[in-house]
């Protein structure tokens, strides 16, 4: 499939995107791509390209499935929004008011000389501020390896916290679990588990029906492989994980979608809250999730590791980052790319996203490798944007 020219009336450039996309996975860099751009009212450009299985030869399609694991966390931030849209929750307010397990936060402060770990009450409460921002001090193991070391001791000693903070609530920007206590938070408030949370609230009335923590038979026969990169640059299909009914749901990961769906989301989004006569948050509300919400706090590159799940992360070299709630924002323009301001995240298996606010314009492309942060899916994720916002420049 390729792209849809006309919605951009610039053919030549749309046809540009086109092949520098199958480009990608003729020459084999990548299995498959789903790519696509929409406006508040439609969709843009859509295109399709290579494959769902290398060893199965199952072409790509626009409805293909994805996991696209972290991607969940904006479900998820609009769903606490909602919530604090309605007073339920209240961002600035304890979070332990809410979820007890958050009430009595321990820092790491060190290991002493024998390597037992130095821990402390948090001075402050942690907020639903700090966990909408990484500001909390939850940190994920990919990226910390001081996260690493701790839990190879807490392993052993039940009397240590499963997960510490690592540092003073709302002192420093982490990447990390925040988002699974918000999802908990969520459902204590909601009354409800997260996967009924969002059918009820944001996927069903957006009509999202491919957006699950579980697939149905139809939605997994329509399922992206997973292709693991080895040292030498070559992709291994992996085989589908096995059906799985979860009792318990992630907000922090764990979902599957479809670029379509995923797209009607970040529609909304730029939008100012709602899309085709459905709302899902206030105007004022989507423009807290798209302002700077951590100061002067960096957010900075994630090293890794493990090399196998993730190369280190540095979208933006050079470029200022902060973050609203849900979303990274670019301070700077990225040459070539989305205007200042613009919002994104994306998930373990090279699934993006962006919405540039400036130019009103959301996008997505989705692919199933791992390691995260790919360099030649970065290179197709990158020439794909460049290419809408050439097409959508001047002629």
């Amino acid at each position: 499939m390729t792209g849809i020219a006309a919605s951009l009336n610039k053919p030549a450039r749309v046809e540009k995107i086109d092949r520098a996309l199958r480009a990608r996975v003729s020459a084999r860099e990548i299995p498959g791509i789903v790519a696509m751009a929409a406006n508040e009212q439609s969709v843009i450009y859509e295109g399709a390209f290579g494959f769902r299985d290398l060893a199965a030869a199952s072409r790509m399609s626009t409805d293909t499935v994805f996991r696209v694991a972290s991607m969940v966390k904006l479900l998820t931030s609009v769903a606490a929004l909602q919530l604090v849209e309605r007073g339920n929750l209240k961002l600035d307010e304890p979070a332990g008011n809410i979820d007890p397990a958050l009430a009595s936060a321990q820092v790491l402060t060190g290991f002493d000389a024998n390597g037992v770990p130095q821990l402390r009450p948090a001075q402050k409460p942690i907020t639903l501020r700090n966990l909408l921002t990484h500001t909390s001090g939850l940190s994920y193991p990919l990226w910390d390896p001081t996260v690493v070391r701790y839990l190879k001791v807490a392993g052993s000693n039940s009397a240590l916290p499963r997960m510490p903070l690592m540092f003073e609530p709302g002192s420093r920007w982490a990447y990390g679990g925040s988002l699974d206590r918000v999802g908990r938070m969520v459902e204590i408030t909601g009354g409800q588990s997260l996967d009924r949370y969002f059918n009820d609230h944001i996927t069903g009335p957006l009509g999202m029906n491919d957006t699950s923590f579980s697939l149905t038979a139809k939605q997994r026969a329509r399922q992206a492989n997973l292709h693991v990169r080895d040292a030498n640059g070559k992709l291994l299909p992996q085989p589908l994980e096995k059906p799985d009914v979860p009792k318990v749901f992630s907000g922090g990961g764990g979902i599957y979608s479809t670029a379509p769906d995923y797209l009607t989301l970040l529609q909304a989004l730029l939008n100012g809250g709602s899309l085709r006569e459905t709302s899902i948050l206030r105007p004022e509300t989507v423009a807290l999730m798209s302002a700077n919400q951590i100061g002067n706090l960096e957010v900075g590159i994630l090293k890794t590791t493990n090399p196998a799940l993730s190369n280190d992360v540095n979208f933006f070299p050079g470029v200022r980052l902060q973050w609203g709630f849900g979303h990274m924002i670019n301070v700077d323009p990225v040459p070539g790319g989305r205007k200042a301001g613009s919002l994104t995240w994306a998930g373990l298996f090279n699934t993006y996203y962006w919405i540039d606010p400036t130019m009103r314009i959301a996008g997505v492309i989705m692919m199933q490798i791992l390691p995260f942060a790919d360099r030649q899916a970065l290179r197709a994720y990158r020439q794909f944007e460049r290419g809408i916002c050439r097409a959508l420049g001047p002629a």
